[in-house]
């Protein structure tokens, strides 16, 4: 065995785990390979701290959770290293001369911040999602830019029970639309400029369908035990309550966004500050994460691979298939 240290992320978290020792060479070994794959599982977030900062180091940790996956739309920037499929590159670079012009900037809690992401999971808008991401930070601003992680398993707990009960059983739907100034439930800021890809973004919205999710599903079976709840929706791409789509079922889901806002941003998350040889690994299908944005004047950089892996729960409006639809693109 390679000798990793593992620990838990913070003593009042039930999610999250530290590693710390783990090297190139380390994940050879097949030990250690299964005792990270099992991690994941029981914790839902890894944070391997002092790890080689480079893209074949990411690549290679990723690969232990399973194949990777390209990301499903074609305006998403890749890195320009060839070290693996679908490696997004999300690197903002301010303008010195305007930068009241930022990516992704907003008016939250009296400031103003670039590069801020509601809370979200990945690949929400398809029908299926992916395993899981691992993200590492070779540039970030000296304050701000943490990335908070929220976990379903407690969220379900920390839900108020007379809510919670009436999500259960309900679809969400979800679009390619992610514009911050469209953004309809859970709206807890004052959106000012959207991302650099918007308007080819929306080119390839308007021939994704809706996808459905449901807001509440139940794991097969886990480290921890099996039929453990996940409270997992989100507002960010959100369009509302399939069958609900009415002021009713609007009103529902509003309040749903606003206590998972309230919930996910105090005791129940965990917010990274990210060092350069920091890598952290989530599971999508029960993690939701979000970017707090920091100050426009400062560079920032991330890089992420996506690795594949699917619940089953989601589907396409129409029933129609992401193989389908990239075609579309494509044509």
């Amino acid at each position: 065995m390679s000798g990793i240290r593992i620990r838990d992320l913070r003593a009042d978290l039930s999610f999250g785990s530290l590693v710390e020792g783990l090297s190139l060479a380390g994940l050879e070994d097949g030990d250690t390979r299964s005792r990270l794959e099992a991690l994941l599982v029981a914790r839902g977030l890894i944070v391997f701290r002092g790890v080689e900062p480079s893209s074949r180091m990411q690549v290679a940790i990723s690969e232990v959770f399973g194949p990777l996956k390209d990301h499903p739309t074609t305006t998403t920037t890749r890195t320009a290293e060839d070290v693996a499929p679908g490696v997004i590159d999300m690197h903002y670079r301010p303008d010195p001369d305007d930068i009241g012009a930022g990516e992704g900037l907003v008016e939250i809690d009296g400031r103003k911040v670039a590069r801020f992401s509601p809370w979200h999971f990945d690949h929400c808008y398809q029908d299926e999602l992916n395993r899981a991401g691992v993200l590492r930070a070779p540039i970030n601003a000296p304050v701000g830019g943490r990335t908070g992680f929220a976990d379903g398993i407690d969220l379900y707990h920390a839900f108020p029970r007379a809510l919670r009960d009436r999500l259960e059983g309900l679809n969400i739907i979800y679009t390619l639309d992610t514009r911050l100034s469209k953004m309809r439930f859970g709206v807890n800021f004052v959106p000012l400029t959207e991302y650099a890809s918007t308007d080819q973004l929306l080119r390839e919205a308007a021939i994704f369908p809706r996808a459905l999710h449901p807001a509440v599903w139940t794991r097969p079976q886990s480290e921890k035990g099996a039929g453990e709840k996940v409270l997992h929706f989100a507002p960010w791409m959100a369009e509302g309550i399939e069958g609900h789509e009415d002021a009713e079922g609007d009103a529902l889901f509003e309040e749903a966004c606003q206590t998972l806002n309230r919930i996910a941003t105090g005791a129940h998350a965990y917010f990274h500050e990210w060092e350069p040889t920091d890598m952290v690994i989530w599971d999508n299908l029960r993690m939701l994460h979000a970017v707090e944005g920091c100050d426009a004047k400062y560079e920032r950089r991330t890089l992420r691979t996506t690795i594949r892996g699917d619940y089953g729960l989601g589907r396409f409006e129409g029933g129609k298939k992401i193989g389908e639809v990239q075609r579309e693109i494509a044509m």
